[in-house]
């Protein structure tokens, strides 16, 4: 399974929102980056994302997994070229991960949210994925 990190301004989309979407989770639309597209693309049913506010907080906030494949996203109006995935939560962070942390992490130094701050669909690897939950106050992480 791979991991993935999904950036929402919580104006916009908040984590409160996304848990209240339910098991039936929500489309993650709206994505006009053709590499965070790609990414979407590259996605499998299960995997796991952080869920990331941006702009207003800068802190991982809870863990989402992936319920639909991709597939033609609703917002572009007809467009092909633009997919997006289902996502549904999963679980809330026992303690926020900010930005702040991520940067002074030298085991994160190589995270997408550092080098690729705009990007708002970003792959996280393993090791990543290990550690942000270690921080975050998950002795267990969800696979």
């Amino acid at each position: 399974m791979a991991h993935w990190l999904y950036k929402s301004e919580p104006a916009s989309w908040s984590w409160e929102q996304q848990k209240a979407a339910g098991e039936k989770g929500t489309e993650w639309t709206g994505v006009r980056n053709y590499l965070a597209r790609n990414n979407m693309r590259a996605m499998q049913l299960g995997d796991k994302g952080f869920f990331y506010h941006s702009n207003d907080g800068l802190e991982i906030v809870g863990i989402v997994e992936v319920s639909a494949l991709s597939q033609p996203d609703s917002t572009a109006k007809g467009d092909p070229k633009w997919d997006c995935v289902h996502i549904r939560a999963v679980m809330d962070m026992p303690k926020p991960v900010t930005l702040k942390d991520v940067k002074a992490s030298e085991k994160l130094a190589k995270m997408s949210l550092v080098t690729s701050m705009r990007l708002s669909v970003q792959p996280v690897t393993d090791d990543e994925w290990a550690e942000v939950c270690r921080m975050g106050g998950l002795d267990n992480p969800p696979r």
